[in-house]
This record gives structure tokens, sequence and C-alpha cells, in this order.
């Protein structure tokens, strides 16, 4: 491989010939074989917009020379508009813990293009890096590549995910199903009033992740090296959000307090939570579809989900519910990355974080994860199922928990002893309590109607 020779603070390094890095990059690609993951590229993304909002405000604050900010921005530019280009950001995740070695990264790649559009060098330390430091502009690309990817992606997929299922909810409110508490037969619900509480429970993840972006769109840029704004221009966060926020679309301030948003991560380690309890949601939206979907012949088999693939090398005509199992799956991992980001959170050392670059991944990684899960447990499951009416309704005439309702008739004990028999004998518990009261058929079965018991709190 072709390589040239290039030079910085502790001497000289080789670099491969087509290259858009420099040495600082080169040496951190040799420290730091350790995942092959390079950072996320909306991380990456995030940065260049970082590098693009710094360069026009120090353009206005007379801090850099028109032409060279121009030529950042320029670069900057293209760099976002093609994705070929960031195979020139390979810096592992596994880093220095101020994520240093990727500022460093996007600090040369654009000086490179830079230089080549300005005609004249331009430095990747006091042009590109003007009024900054790793120690803010980690931080600040952490909260932007993650409001951006909540706003983009997250935020759209739960809402789509929730609409989906009150539509469902909608189309199916009219089945009535026995109602399960510790898996075993209760009371009955309709089969809407399940769908909604899943429904509510993203609801609930929605409006917690709205509550935050608040926090997020508060960035530390200007703090530059521990907070206290050294070597940037007075007004340089201020003008560094507004031109961050007109390029975004996102509401972006400075932090009332950059050495919160430097020394601690507590914003991310609280999103984090959110998105855990969004895992949660959809691992309990994916399990009670695997249960009622369960058979055909030997589970509940209350309802259908669409036939997505063969589910057995072996066993012929078998189907799986693959859509679920892979939901449950990424709730998983989201909530092992919620434990890393925990302890990420924790390497808070005075003035600085020094797990940052892994906090970015896991968070990215995270939020990517819940929104392609969102779209697909909406469109290839929720979206998809059928009724098994016949079987429905098969469970509920021999459900026995439906001398419940008579308990305010006979009292608990001889309801009790009604329900015993009915399981016993393997009878409806109509033709049981027919024997065992006083009460008319036309009158148990008005009490024991599961429609009349499932209530009118429905869609």
């Amino acid at each position: 491989m072709a390589e040239r020779k290039e030079q910085d603070s502790l001497g000289t390094v080789s670099i491969p010939e087509h290259a858009l890095y420099g040495p600082q990059t080169q040496r951190a690609i040799e420290n730091f074989p350790i995942s092959g993951q390079p950072m996320p590229t909306a991380f990456i993304k995030a940065l260049l917009k970082i590098k693009r909002a710094a360069a026009e405000a120090n353009e206005e604050l007379q801090q850099l020379d028109q032409g060279i900010a121009r030529a950042i921005v320029q670069s900057c530019d293209e760099l976002l508009a093609d994705e070929d280009l960031m195979i020139h950001f390979p810096v592992d995740i596994f880093q220095t813990g101020s994520g240093t070695s990727s500022n460093m990264n996007a600090n040369e790649v654009i000086a490179t293009l830079a230089s080549r559009i300005l005609g004249d060098r331009v430095d990747p330390n006091d042009h590109v890096n003007c009024s900054q430091s790793s120690n803010d502009v980690i931080p600040t690309a952490i909260h932007v590549s993650v409001a951006l990817a909540l706003q983009q992606d997250l935020l759209p997929g739960l809402e789509h995910l929730e609409v989906s299922i009150r539509k469902k909810a909608a189309q199916v409110s009219h089945h009535l199903k026995t109602g399960r508490t510790h898996l075993m037969d209760a009371m009955p619900v309709s089969l809407g009033q399940s769908l909604l509480a899943w429904a509510d429970q993203i609801a609930h993840c929605i409006a917690g992740l709205q509550q935050q972006r608040p926090e997020l769109l508060a960035l530390g840029q200007g703090g530059t090296a521990v907070g206290t704004g050294v070597n940037a221009h007075p007004q340089f966060a201020e003008r560094f959000c507004l031109h961050l926020a007109k390029a975004s679309g996102q509401s972006f301030v400075p932090a009332a307090n950059p050495f919160t948003r430097i020394g601690s991560q507590d914003v991310a380690v609280a999103l984090s939570g959110t998105l855990k309890v969004c895992a949660v949601a959809l691992t309990k939206i994916a399990n009670d579809l695997r249960w009622m979907n369960s058979g055909p012949l030997a589970g509940l088999a209350e309802i259908e989900l669409q036939a997505l693939q063969p589910g057995s090398s072996i066993m012929p005509g078998k189907v799986n519910p693959v859509i679920p199992e892979s939901v449950a799956m990424v709730a998983a991992q989201v909530i092992g990355n919620d434990t890393t980001i925990t302890l990420a959170g924790q390497s808070g050392n005075f003035e600085l974080n020094v797990m940052l670059p892994l906090l970015a991944s896991n968070l990215l990684h995270s939020i990517r994860l819940l929104a392609n899960s969102c779209c697909q447990l909406a469109d290839r499951a929720i979206l998809t199922f059928t009724v098994n009416e016949q079987k429905l309704q098969a469970s509920l005439a021999q459900n026995p928990i439906l001398v419940t309702a008579l308990n305010t008739r006979i009292g608990y004990a001889r309801a009790a002893e009604i329900a015993k028999r009915a399981y016993k004998e393997g009878r409806a518990i109509i033709d049981v309590a027919i024997e065992e009261t006083d009460i008319e058929r036309d009158e148990l079965t008005r009490l024991l109607d599961p429609a009349r018991l499932v209530g009118d709190f429905d869609v």
C-alpha cells in the first residue's frame, strides 16, 4: 500500500496515501485495534455538523479568516452528503475516553478537504478546532446525535407502533377472550382492551422521551477544556447554537452550566433509563403475542401471526413467531446497553467523563434497534395477525372463573365450590351453577355473559 509521511508533536507517522486523515488518526488506528467497530455514522455526522456550526460562529466573531471558515463549511457539507467518505473515520469505539481521537479524526479530514478547496493549508487544530476542545465537542456530539436520532427515528417508530396498535384494537374490540393472571385463567377481557394496554405503554414511552428532549438540546459547547471557556470567544456558545439549530432544525441552546455537560453524563444515563422502559414495554407486547399465538394445537392459539418464514430445518410445516422473538432479543440488548451506559456514566472524574465514546455508541445502538423493531412489530405482527374466534369462544365457555360474577349473590365460598366442581367435571360453569343454586338459567346467562363482564372500557 502506498504511504505518505506526516509529522505531529510526537514525531513522524506513516499514513495510507489515499487517507484524508492525518497522523493523530493514524496513531489511534494503531493504538486501538480493539473491536473493529468505528464510531456510529450518526455520531460522525453530528461531529461534522458541530465543526460546520463552529466555523460559521468563528467567522462571525472574527476568530477565523472568512476564506478558511467557508472552506471548512464546504468540506463538512461534502462529507455529510457522501456516505462513501465515512471510510475516513475509522477510529475504534474503544479509544481514549474523552473521544479526542475521534475529534482529531474529524479535524484532520476536514482540514485536508478544506486545504484542497482553499489552495492553502488549513490546520486541524488552529482552524478546524478553533474555540473548541475534545472535552466539549464530544459531549456535544453525544447530545446532538442522540437528539436527532430520537426525532428522526425512534419517536416516529414508537408513534407508528402506537397508532398501529390502536388501529388493530378498534378492529378486534368485539372479540372476547379469557383474561389471564399468573398465566392462569381469569375474568374475561376484550381483545381490544388487551391491545389498548399495549398502546398506553408505548404512549408512556413516547412521553418519557419527549420530556427529556429539553435537557438533550442544552449543549456544553463553548466550555472548551474544563468548562471555563478558555480560548473561546465569550459569545461563541450562543452563536454556535444558533447556527447548529438553523442547520439541524432542532432548538439547541447553550447549557446553563457547561461544567455539568462536560464533567458528567447524567442526561445520557437518564435517557438510557427511558430506552430501557421502552425495551421492557416491547418485551411485554412481544411475549403476549407469542403466548396468544402459541399452538396451533397444544397452545392457546387465540391469534395467528402472519407466516413469514419456515420455522424449522427438520419439522415440515412449523412456523414460529419470529418478529416477537427478534423484538425480545432487541429488548435484552437494550437493557444490557443500559447497564453499560450506567457504568460509563459513573466515570465522570472532576471536570471530564472518560467513557464518552462508549456512551455515544451504546445510546445510538439502542435507539437504532428500538426504532427498527417498532416498525417491524407494527407492520409484520400487530397489523397482520388474525383472530381465532372459535378458540376464544370455546375457552370462554369452559372458564369456571366466570363464577366470580356470582360472588355478590351466593358468596365467595359457594362460588368457589361451584368453580371446583366445574373444573373437576370439565363442565360449563352455567350448568353446574343451575344445579348448585336457585338462580334461573336466564338470570345466570345474563350474570355470566362475558360481554357484560368486560365492561365498557374499550376503544
